[in-house]
Protein backbone atom coordinates (compact mmCIF):
# COMPACT_ATOMS: atom_id res chain seq x y z
CA UNK A 1 0.00 0.00 0.00
CA UNK A 2 2.97 2.28 0.53
CA UNK A 3 3.33 2.32 -3.25
CA UNK A 4 0.09 4.30 -3.36
CA UNK A 5 1.71 7.08 -1.32
CA UNK A 6 2.99 10.24 -2.95
CA UNK A 7 6.49 11.59 -2.49
CA UNK A 8 6.63 14.25 0.22
CA UNK A 9 9.26 16.89 0.85
CA UNK A 10 9.40 19.86 3.21
CA UNK A 11 10.89 23.34 3.24
CA UNK A 12 11.17 24.33 6.89
CA UNK A 13 11.86 27.93 7.92
CA UNK A 14 13.06 28.63 11.46
CA UNK A 15 13.70 31.62 13.69
CA UNK A 16 16.87 31.62 15.76
CA UNK A 17 17.50 33.56 18.94
CA UNK A 18 17.51 33.44 22.72
CA UNK A 19 14.66 32.92 25.17
CA UNK A 20 13.65 36.57 24.87
CA UNK A 21 15.05 37.91 21.58
CA UNK A 22 15.60 37.08 17.91
CA UNK A 23 19.23 36.79 16.81
CA UNK A 24 20.14 36.82 13.11
CA UNK A 25 22.82 34.30 12.17
CA UNK A 26 21.44 32.51 9.11
CA UNK A 27 24.43 33.59 7.00
CA UNK A 28 26.74 31.83 9.48
CA UNK A 29 24.50 28.76 9.67
CA UNK A 30 24.52 28.44 5.87
CA UNK A 31 28.32 28.39 5.84
CA UNK A 32 28.52 25.69 8.50
CA UNK A 33 25.55 23.45 7.65
CA UNK A 34 25.32 22.31 4.00
CA UNK A 35 21.62 21.44 4.31
CA UNK A 36 20.61 24.94 5.52
CA UNK A 37 20.12 28.06 3.43
CA UNK A 38 19.78 31.66 4.56
CA UNK A 39 16.63 33.68 4.11
CA UNK A 40 16.65 37.40 3.15
CA UNK A 41 16.26 38.44 6.80
CA UNK A 42 19.14 37.03 8.85
CA UNK A 43 16.88 35.90 11.69
CA UNK A 44 15.42 33.26 9.36
CA UNK A 45 17.05 30.08 8.15
CA UNK A 46 15.65 27.17 6.12
CA UNK A 47 16.33 23.50 5.57
CA UNK A 48 14.88 21.27 2.87
CA UNK A 49 14.21 17.54 3.15
CA UNK A 50 14.65 14.97 0.40
CA UNK A 51 11.39 13.65 -1.08
CA UNK A 52 10.27 10.40 0.55
CA UNK A 53 7.06 8.38 0.55
CA UNK A 54 7.54 6.76 3.96
CA UNK A 55 6.29 8.77 6.92
CA UNK A 56 8.83 7.34 9.36
CA UNK A 57 11.65 8.40 7.04
CA UNK A 58 10.09 11.84 6.69
CA UNK A 59 9.94 12.12 10.47
CA UNK A 60 13.67 11.55 10.76
CA UNK A 61 14.39 13.86 7.83
CA UNK A 62 12.49 16.64 9.60
CA UNK A 63 13.99 15.95 13.00
CA UNK A 64 17.69 15.40 12.32
CA UNK A 65 18.60 18.85 10.86
CA UNK A 66 16.69 20.56 13.65
CA UNK A 67 18.50 18.61 16.36
CA UNK A 68 21.89 19.23 14.77
CA UNK A 69 21.20 22.95 14.51
CA UNK A 70 19.94 23.10 18.08
CA UNK A 71 23.09 21.43 19.43
CA UNK A 72 25.20 24.03 17.64
CA UNK A 73 22.97 26.88 18.84
CA UNK A 74 23.01 25.71 22.46
CA UNK A 75 26.80 26.07 22.56
CA UNK A 76 26.21 29.77 21.79
CA UNK A 77 23.36 30.16 24.30
CA UNK A 78 20.88 30.32 21.44
CA UNK A 79 17.88 28.25 20.44
CA UNK A 80 15.06 27.71 17.90
CA UNK A 81 12.00 29.92 18.45
CA UNK A 82 8.73 28.16 17.50
CA UNK A 83 6.70 31.30 16.70
CA UNK A 84 5.99 32.08 13.04
CA UNK A 85 6.43 35.82 13.58
CA UNK A 86 8.96 38.00 15.37
CA UNK A 87 7.20 37.55 18.69
CA UNK A 88 9.79 39.20 20.94
CA UNK A 89 10.43 42.93 21.26
CA UNK A 90 12.49 44.07 18.29
CA UNK A 91 13.35 47.06 16.15
CA UNK A 92 11.28 47.19 13.00
CA UNK A 93 14.40 46.99 10.87
CA UNK A 94 15.37 44.50 8.19
CA UNK A 95 18.49 42.45 8.98
CA UNK A 96 20.31 41.49 5.78
CA UNK A 97 21.70 37.98 5.47
CA UNK A 98 23.41 39.01 2.21
CA UNK A 99 23.83 42.72 1.48
CA UNK A 100 25.19 41.98 -2.00
CA UNK A 101 22.10 40.03 -3.09
CA UNK A 102 20.03 42.27 -5.40
CA UNK A 103 16.89 40.19 -4.92
CA UNK A 104 17.21 40.49 -1.13
CA UNK A 105 17.64 44.24 -1.52
CA UNK A 106 14.48 44.40 -3.62
CA UNK A 107 12.60 42.46 -0.93
CA UNK A 108 13.86 44.77 1.82
CA UNK A 109 13.00 47.94 -0.08
CA UNK A 110 9.51 46.75 -1.04
CA UNK A 111 8.38 44.61 1.87
CA UNK A 112 10.65 45.27 4.84
CA UNK A 113 10.17 43.06 7.90
CA UNK A 114 6.72 41.87 6.80
CA UNK A 115 8.53 38.93 5.16
CA UNK A 116 10.30 38.02 8.41
CA UNK A 117 8.14 35.01 9.18
CA UNK A 118 8.66 31.27 9.48
CA UNK A 119 6.58 28.53 7.91
CA UNK A 120 6.55 25.01 6.51
CA UNK A 121 6.04 24.40 2.81
CA UNK A 122 4.68 20.91 2.07
CA UNK A 123 5.51 19.44 -1.33
CA UNK A 124 3.63 16.49 -2.86
CA UNK A 125 5.06 14.77 -5.91
CA UNK A 126 2.61 14.68 -8.85
CA UNK A 127 4.02 13.99 -12.31
CA UNK A 128 0.79 14.02 -14.32
CA UNK A 129 0.23 17.69 -15.21
CA UNK A 130 -3.54 17.47 -15.56
CA UNK A 131 -3.76 15.86 -12.12
CA UNK A 132 -1.29 18.38 -10.71
CA UNK A 133 -3.39 21.39 -11.71
CA UNK A 134 -6.61 19.71 -10.57
CA UNK A 135 -4.94 19.16 -7.18
CA UNK A 136 -3.76 22.76 -7.05
CA UNK A 137 -7.30 23.96 -7.72
CA UNK A 138 -8.83 21.79 -4.98
CA UNK A 139 -6.14 22.43 -2.36
CA UNK A 140 -6.32 26.16 -2.95
CA UNK A 141 -10.03 25.96 -2.21
CA UNK A 142 -9.27 24.23 1.09
CA UNK A 143 -5.97 25.89 2.02
CA UNK A 144 -7.64 27.74 4.91
CA UNK A 145 -8.14 24.40 6.68
CA UNK A 146 -4.42 23.61 6.69
CA UNK A 147 -3.56 27.11 7.89
CA UNK A 148 -6.03 26.74 10.76
CA UNK A 149 -4.47 23.49 11.92
CA UNK A 150 -0.96 24.96 11.82
CA UNK A 151 -1.56 28.50 13.15
CA UNK A 152 1.29 29.51 15.47
CA UNK A 153 1.69 33.28 15.25
CA UNK A 154 -0.64 35.27 17.52
CA UNK A 155 2.18 37.52 18.78
CA UNK A 156 4.20 40.28 17.17
CA UNK A 157 6.82 42.54 18.76
CA UNK A 158 5.93 41.38 22.28
CA UNK A 159 2.23 42.09 21.83
CA UNK A 160 -0.87 40.00 21.30
CA UNK A 161 -2.36 40.61 17.86
CA UNK A 162 -5.98 40.03 16.89
CA UNK A 163 -4.93 37.14 14.65
CA UNK A 164 -4.13 33.46 15.06
CA UNK A 165 -1.80 33.62 12.05
CA UNK A 166 -0.30 37.08 12.09
CA UNK A 167 2.23 35.63 9.67
CA UNK A 168 -0.37 35.13 6.93
CA UNK A 169 -1.98 38.50 7.62
CA UNK A 170 1.26 40.42 7.16
CA UNK A 171 3.06 38.33 4.55
CA UNK A 172 2.85 40.07 1.16
CA UNK A 173 0.98 37.77 -1.22
CA UNK A 174 2.51 38.34 -4.68
CA UNK A 175 1.07 38.88 -7.23
CA UNK A 176 -1.89 40.26 -5.33
CA UNK A 177 -4.40 38.45 -7.53
CA UNK A 178 -3.78 34.86 -8.59
CA UNK A 179 -6.26 33.10 -10.90
CA UNK A 180 -7.25 29.46 -10.95
CA UNK A 181 -5.13 27.85 -13.65
CA UNK A 182 -6.98 25.86 -16.28
CA UNK A 183 -3.89 24.03 -17.50
CA UNK A 184 -0.10 24.00 -17.57
CA UNK A 185 -0.04 26.32 -20.58
CA UNK A 186 -2.37 28.72 -18.80
CA UNK A 187 0.07 28.81 -15.88
CA UNK A 188 3.12 29.33 -18.13
CA UNK A 189 1.47 32.24 -19.93
CA UNK A 190 0.42 33.86 -16.64
CA UNK A 191 3.92 33.55 -15.14
CA UNK A 192 5.59 35.01 -18.23
CA UNK A 193 3.11 37.90 -18.37
CA UNK A 194 3.71 38.79 -14.71
CA UNK A 195 7.49 38.64 -14.99
CA UNK A 196 7.45 40.72 -18.18
CA UNK A 197 5.14 43.30 -16.58
CA UNK A 198 7.27 43.55 -13.42
CA UNK A 199 4.62 42.16 -11.08
CA UNK A 200 7.14 39.41 -10.32
CA UNK A 201 10.90 39.87 -10.24
CA UNK A 202 11.56 36.22 -11.13
CA UNK A 203 9.97 32.78 -10.97
CA UNK A 204 10.61 32.59 -7.21
CA UNK A 205 8.66 35.80 -6.66
CA UNK A 206 5.32 33.99 -6.63
CA UNK A 207 4.15 34.06 -3.01
CA UNK A 208 0.72 32.49 -2.71
CA UNK A 209 -1.01 29.87 -0.57
CA UNK A 210 -0.17 27.19 -3.11
CA UNK A 211 1.78 26.94 -6.34
CA UNK A 212 3.17 24.39 -8.81
CA UNK A 213 6.81 23.50 -8.24
CA UNK A 214 9.44 21.59 -10.15
CA UNK A 215 13.03 21.42 -11.35
CA UNK A 216 12.61 24.11 -14.00
CA UNK A 217 9.60 26.32 -13.40
CA UNK A 218 7.38 27.17 -15.14
CA UNK A 219 8.02 24.58 -17.86
CA UNK A 220 9.00 21.42 -15.94
CA UNK A 221 6.79 20.75 -12.94
CA UNK A 222 6.49 17.66 -10.77
CA UNK A 223 4.94 18.70 -7.47
CA UNK A 224 2.36 20.70 -5.61
CA UNK A 225 3.70 23.12 -2.99
CA UNK A 226 1.38 24.13 -0.15
CA UNK A 227 2.85 27.34 1.29
CA UNK A 228 0.16 28.58 3.64
CA UNK A 229 1.06 26.69 6.83
CA UNK A 230 2.65 28.40 9.81
CA UNK A 231 5.70 26.77 11.40
CA UNK A 232 4.71 23.52 13.12
CA UNK A 233 7.08 22.53 15.93
CA UNK A 234 5.29 19.23 16.61
CA UNK A 235 6.55 16.95 13.85
CA UNK A 236 3.77 14.42 14.43
CA UNK A 237 1.22 17.18 13.84
CA UNK A 238 3.06 18.35 10.73
CA UNK A 239 2.98 14.81 9.36
CA UNK A 240 -0.72 14.55 10.26
CA UNK A 241 -1.43 17.72 8.26
CA UNK A 242 0.64 16.25 5.43
CA UNK A 243 -1.28 12.97 5.59
CA UNK A 244 -4.58 14.87 5.42
CA UNK A 245 -3.30 16.74 2.37
CA UNK A 246 -2.02 13.58 0.72
CA UNK A 247 -5.24 11.67 1.35
CA UNK A 248 -7.28 14.54 -0.03
CA UNK A 249 -5.23 14.60 -3.23
CA UNK A 250 -5.39 10.82 -3.67
CA UNK A 251 -9.15 10.98 -3.05
CA UNK A 252 -9.41 13.74 -5.68
CA UNK A 253 -7.68 11.56 -8.25
CA UNK A 254 -10.33 8.90 -7.67
CA UNK A 255 -13.17 11.45 -7.87
CA UNK A 256 -12.09 14.12 -10.34
CA UNK A 257 -15.60 14.82 -11.65
CA UNK A 258 -17.00 15.59 -8.20
CA UNK A 259 -13.98 17.27 -6.60
CA UNK A 260 -12.19 19.34 -9.24
CA UNK A 261 -13.55 22.86 -8.64
CA UNK A 262 -13.28 23.49 -12.37
CA UNK A 263 -16.12 21.01 -12.81
CA UNK A 264 -17.98 20.78 -9.52
CA UNK A 265 -18.23 24.29 -8.06
CA UNK A 266 -21.31 26.48 -8.49
CA UNK A 267 -18.98 29.48 -8.74
CA UNK A 268 -16.97 30.82 -11.63
CA UNK A 269 -13.20 30.60 -11.25
CA UNK A 270 -12.99 34.38 -10.74
CA UNK A 271 -15.55 34.13 -7.93
CA UNK A 272 -13.64 31.21 -6.43
CA UNK A 273 -10.44 33.24 -6.34
CA UNK A 274 -12.16 35.89 -4.24
CA UNK A 275 -13.83 33.34 -1.95
CA UNK A 276 -10.60 31.44 -1.33
CA UNK A 277 -8.63 34.58 -0.55
CA UNK A 278 -11.36 35.64 1.88
CA UNK A 279 -11.36 32.21 3.53
CA UNK A 280 -7.58 32.34 3.96
CA UNK A 281 -7.89 35.74 5.61
CA UNK A 282 -10.68 34.58 7.95
CA UNK A 283 -8.66 31.49 8.88
CA UNK A 284 -5.64 33.69 9.62
CA UNK A 285 -7.80 35.74 11.97
CA UNK A 286 -9.79 33.05 13.80
CA UNK A 287 -8.40 29.70 12.57
CA UNK A 288 -10.57 26.80 13.74
CA UNK A 289 -13.38 29.13 14.83
CA UNK A 290 -13.59 31.01 11.52
CA UNK A 291 -16.76 31.01 9.46
CA UNK A 292 -15.78 30.02 5.93
CA UNK A 293 -17.60 29.77 2.61
CA UNK A 294 -17.55 26.30 1.07
CA UNK A 295 -16.14 26.34 -2.44
CA UNK A 296 -18.66 23.81 -3.75
CA UNK A 297 -22.05 25.30 -2.93
CA UNK A 298 -21.45 28.55 -1.04
CA UNK A 299 -22.75 27.42 2.35
CA UNK A 300 -21.19 28.95 5.45
CA UNK A 301 -19.37 26.49 7.67
CA UNK A 302 -17.19 26.74 10.75
CA UNK A 303 -13.62 25.75 9.89
CA UNK A 304 -13.48 23.13 12.67
CA UNK A 305 -16.61 21.43 11.31
CA UNK A 306 -15.28 21.47 7.76
CA UNK A 307 -12.14 19.67 8.91
CA UNK A 308 -14.25 17.10 10.80
CA UNK A 309 -16.30 16.47 7.65
CA UNK A 310 -13.13 16.09 5.62
CA UNK A 311 -11.73 13.55 8.08
CA UNK A 312 -14.97 11.60 7.87
CA UNK A 313 -14.92 11.63 4.06
CA UNK A 314 -11.34 10.37 4.03
CA UNK A 315 -11.60 7.81 6.83
CA UNK A 316 -12.22 4.76 4.63
CA UNK A 317 -9.34 5.65 2.30
CA UNK A 318 -7.09 6.40 5.29
CA UNK A 319 -7.75 2.96 6.77
CA UNK A 320 -7.30 1.27 3.40
CA UNK A 321 -3.88 2.94 2.96
CA UNK A 322 -2.92 2.32 6.60
CA UNK A 323 -2.72 6.06 7.24
CA UNK A 324 -5.55 6.52 9.72
CA UNK A 325 -3.21 6.50 12.73
CA UNK A 326 -1.24 9.38 11.21
CA UNK A 327 -4.28 11.66 11.54
CA UNK A 328 -4.65 11.35 15.32
CA UNK A 329 -2.86 14.65 16.13
CA UNK A 330 -5.48 16.49 14.07
CA UNK A 331 -8.29 15.14 16.25
CA UNK A 332 -6.35 16.40 19.27
CA UNK A 333 -6.03 19.88 17.72
CA UNK A 334 -9.76 19.96 17.01
CA UNK A 335 -10.44 19.11 20.64
CA UNK A 336 -7.72 21.14 22.42
CA UNK A 337 -6.99 23.94 19.95
CA UNK A 338 -4.04 24.73 17.72
CA UNK A 339 -0.80 26.29 18.95
CA UNK A 340 -2.08 29.86 18.63
CA UNK A 341 -5.28 29.14 20.54
CA UNK A 342 -3.29 27.56 23.38
CA UNK A 343 -0.83 30.45 23.49
CA UNK A 344 -3.60 33.07 23.52
CA UNK A 345 -5.27 31.29 26.46
CA UNK A 346 -1.97 31.26 28.35
CA UNK A 347 -1.39 34.95 27.62
CA UNK A 348 -4.86 35.90 28.83
CA UNK A 349 -4.22 34.01 32.05
CA UNK A 350 -1.32 36.35 32.71
CA UNK A 351 1.75 34.61 31.29
CA UNK A 352 4.21 36.81 29.40
CA UNK A 353 5.21 36.06 25.82
CA UNK A 354 8.72 35.25 27.08
CA UNK A 355 7.29 32.71 29.56
CA UNK A 356 5.07 31.16 26.88
CA UNK A 357 7.95 30.82 24.43
CA UNK A 358 10.30 29.46 27.09
CA UNK A 359 7.86 26.64 27.85
CA UNK A 360 7.29 25.95 24.14
CA UNK A 361 11.03 25.82 23.47
CA UNK A 362 11.50 23.40 26.36
CA UNK A 363 8.65 21.26 25.02
CA UNK A 364 10.39 21.13 21.63
CA UNK A 365 13.65 20.05 23.27
CA UNK A 366 11.90 17.38 25.31
CA UNK A 367 10.13 15.98 22.25
CA UNK A 368 13.46 15.75 20.42
CA UNK A 369 15.00 13.84 23.32
CA UNK A 370 12.04 11.43 23.42
CA UNK A 371 12.56 10.65 19.73
CA UNK A 372 16.03 9.17 20.37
Amino acid sequence: MANDYLYKGFEVELFTGSYDSHVGISDTIERIFPNFVKEPDNRNVEYITNPEKNYKVNYQNLLKPRKELREWLEKRDLTIIPSSTLCFKHKNQFQYSDKNNKYHKFIQENYGTSIATSSVHINLGINDLDKLFAAIRLVRCEAALYLSLSASSPFLNNELTDNHSQRWIQFPKTPEKVPFFLSHNDYINWIEENINSGNMQNIRHFWSSIRPNGPQRPHFLDRLELRICDYVADINLLLAITALLELRVIYLFKNIKTLDPLISSKFSLDELSIICDQNDLKAAQNSLNAYLIHWKDGRKIICREWIKNLLQDLSILAKKLNMYHLLKPIYRVLEEGNQSIKWVKQYKKGLSIEDIMKTSIEDMIESEKESN
